[in-house]
């Protein structure tokens, strides 16, 4: 199995699961069963791919405003979208639908972390401790101690 799919198929897992868990902490979100659980979760995780970026960049002006808070309006408008889609996946009120997002995000993201396919991109090196008789050599051929901590991020 190719490894780019593979970390799509344990993304989608990870996103079932918050949305389980979601639908157990958040009153007003609930699914009839497993099979709509499983659909509602792979349609948010389609939208969050397909739609999410363009109501992004539309309401950028009020994201901007807001210091992106506004994305959680966002998450909750397409949780209440999953809710009118599917009849066994419930979403009672806006309320809910916000609660719920940010209980998915939350777990998610912490999800994903844990299991080491998380969105963050791109890592910092800080190293440090260019040795004082290296410092009259150009910066390409000074040695670099390796001892330094390093930021991943």
């Amino acid at each position: 199995m190719p490894d780019s799919l593979k970390k799509h198929l344990i993304r989608w897992a990870i996103t079932t699961v918050s949305v389980w868990i979601a639908t157990q902490c958040v009153p007003g979100l609930r699914s009839d069963d497993a099979q709509s659980l499983v659909l509602a979760a792979l349609t948010l995780g389609l939208f969050n791919t397909f739609l999410r970026p363009l109501l992004m960049l539309l309401s950028l002006p009020i994201l901007l405003l807001t210091l992106g808070m506004f994305t959680f309006v966002i998450n909750a408008g397409l949780l209440l979208l999953v809710g009118k889609i599917y009849r066994g996946f419930h979403v009672d009120s806006f309320t809910a639908a916000f609660l719920g997002g940010l209980v998915i995000s939350v777990a998610s993201t912490l999800m994903n972390l844990v299991a080491g396919v998380s969105q963050l991109r791109g890592s910092v090196r800080v190293s440090g401790n260019v040795g004082a008789s290296d410092r009259s050599k150009p910066a390409e051929s000074r040695s670099i101690k390796d001892d330094g901590p390093v930021i991943d991020v």
